[in-house]
């Protein structure tokens, strides 16, 4: 996807909440914003609609 690693690591090393959506830190166990405990990670492969 980004044209060097260390842009890419940058980019896709990031953790979703399931509630609200928001980015978090990959080393991250709640959210920033609303506090809930179940994080994904991003995904690194693209999804075609």
């Amino acid at each position: 996807m980004a044209k060097f690693e260390p842009a890419e690591d940058r980019v896709l090393s990031k953790q979703i909440c399931m509630r609200c959506n928001a980015r978090n830190p990959d080393r991250a166990e709640n959210c920033r914003k609303c506090g809930y405990g179940n994080l994904r990670r991003k995904s690194k492969e693209r999804r075609n609609a």
